[in-house]
This record gives C-alpha cells, structure tokens and sequence, in this order.
C-alpha cells in the first residue's frame, strides 16, 4: 500500500512540481466520500489532492471527480472563485488551494448578508454555463442525455434502487416515495438548458476569505456532486433543510446577475422533486459509508422531515393534476 506522502510526491511530479518541494501534508476532514489532503510545498504554495476511495458508493458517485473537474473548468468560464485544476487522474485529482475558511456563525449579520448576495451573483454566473447535455458529466448513470427529463427521471431510479439496495431508515417505503414523486415528473419538461448545477454549496463548501478584512467569497470548492441541469436544483443545498425564499439577500444578489427565479406552481414542483432528490441521498449514504449513530440520528431527526415535507408538496400541487 502506498503511503500519502509516496502518492502525494508522484502526483506533483506527474504534475510538474518537483517532488521534493513538499513540505507538509495534512488530511483535511469535512467530507465523507473522497480522501482529501492539504499539500504545502517549501514556496508556501498550497494544493489539494483528492483520492476517490476503493469501496462502492451509490451509484451516482461513480468517477466523482471526473465531474469535480468539469465544475471547475466551468467555474473558470463563470469567472467565479474555484480550485483549478493542476492534474486529473485515475480516481484523483490535483487541485489549486482557495483562499478561506468555511462559511461558520463567526460572520455578523451585515457580512453574511453582503456575502450571501456576493454568493447570488456568482451563483448566477455559474448558472450561464450551459453543458452538451444533461445529466451527471462523469457517466455514472450513463451517457448524458438529451432532455431533462430523461436525465432526472434516472437519477431518481438510481437513488430509488440504492435505498432499496441498502435499506436506510426512510418516512416511507422506497415504493410508496416514487410513486409519490412520479406525478411531478411532467414539470421537469419545462426545464430546456442544461445549465451548470455544482448541487452541494452548504456552507461548508463556501470559502470565506478574510484576508482583506472584509470577508468576501474565497472560493467554492468540493463540485464533484455536479451535474448539468436545471438551475433551480442548486437553490436546494444553498438553503439546506430550510427555505431559499426567505433569503432575500441570495436571491437579490442573483437576479442582480440575471439569475430568474418566479417559484411559480412549476417552480415549486421541481424545487420539491430536488429537495426529495437530495435528501433520499443524504439518508441512504449514511449505510454504505458506515456513519456513526450520531449522523443516523441526525438523518432520522433533521433530514427525513424534510423529505417527508417535499413529497407533502408534491401531493399538495399535482392534487389536481
């Protein structure tokens, strides 16, 4: 078995980065899919290296990092602050270190509004970089496809079949959920772009860089959850367990940058089906991860009221239909 500082010297090299310019190497915790560590060379420069891990997960997180760099190409398209990309490998990836600390409750209400609608323009950016289709970039679930609908419809299915396959702790049986989501599935037609969705920027994901004195926005940084889809999708991890419509300084921010959003009935449905969507995740993974009974505990508490109210939404707006 390779040791980390054996790997973590052959991937600078492979790089270009004379190998014995490595000076430190620190794991970094925070995630709970990939390994991650923090390589500081003698310059001061920073790195960080991302290793995927030998175990099946589910099965959208198949060559994750193969979609980490898509983010972050479009990232740099977007103008918006990423890791770029040093090298791209077999399971790693070789990434440029962003400045910051994750967003915390350090931040007073006037900064963490100034950022939040900092954050709305970015997201905005994000959302004008639009893909060859939809669907996850990486092939996990297959070719991308050439509508929405299609392509949702089986990332659905596959989160479906791996809480089938592993039997998380749900509100209600995996049957009676996809039977309670199918109804919604029309609305997706109205989804036309395959627009940039990084799909995971919950606070932690968000650098915050107080370098200046004035936080501002370091970077965004852990895209390997992206996709390319409907824009709506990212409004579901930027308010996580909560209600992006009452983030007024977000939304502000990013109808600013010409983010459009009327959460009309058809608005509604489809940020519901995502909700659903990421929070099926959030509870099935904490099996095949092996996550302590704390973190089953939180899902149990936290997350399943929360998928349980997506599909109360559903129900509610398709009662008609």
């Amino acid at each position: 078995m390779t040791d980390s500082w054996t790997r973590a010297r052959r991937v600078l090299q492979a790089a270009g980065i004379p190998p014995d310019h490595l000076a430190h190497l620190t794991p970094l915790t925070g995630g709970t899919y990939n390994t991650v560590e923090e390589l500081r060379l003698t310059d001061g420069d920073r790195h960080i290296l991302k290793v995927a891990p030998d175990a099946e997960g589910l099965r959208h997180e198949r060559r994750l990092l193969v979609s980490e760099a898509e983010f972050c190409a479009g990232a740099a398209r977007a103008d918006v602050p990423a890791p770029l990309v040093l090298l791209p490998g077999d399971g790693l990836l070789l990434l440029t270190a962003c400045p910051g600390t994750p967003w915390d409750d350090s931040l007073t209400e006037a900064e963490r509004a100034d950022l939040r609608g900092e954050l709305g323009r970015q997201v905005a950016r994000l959302h004008r970089v639009t893909g060859p289709g939809f669907g996850y970039p990486s092939g996990a679930l297959g070719p991308l496809a050439p509508d929405w609908r299609t392509a949702f419809t089986t990332m659905l299915a596959a989160v479906l079949a791996d809480a089938h396959d592993h039997r998380p702790e749900l509100p209600f049986p995996v049957g009676d959920i996809a039977a309670r989501l199918a109804p919604a599935h029309d609305a997706l037609d109205a989804v036309a772009v395959p627009c940039l969705v990084h799909f995971d920027l919950w606070p932690g994901n968000i650098l915050v860089d107080r370098a200046t004195g004035t936080p501002r926005i370091g970077g965004l940084i852990d895209g390997e959850r992206m996709f390319w889809g409907d824009p709506l999708a990212d409004f579901v991890s930027l308010a996580l367990l909560g209600d992006i419509r009452k983030d007024d300084a977000f939304l502000a921010g990013y109808r600013e940058a010409g983010g459009r959003v009327a959460f009309d009935a058809g608005e509604r449905l489809r940020l519901a089906l995502y909700r659903a969507y990421l929070y099926l995740i959030m509870l099935t993974e904490v099996v095949p991860r092996g996550l302590g009974a704390d973190r089953v505990r939180w899902a149990r508490q936290a997350v399943a009221p929360e998928l349980a109210a997506a599909l109360d939404e559903i129900d509610e707006l398709t009662s008609g239909s």
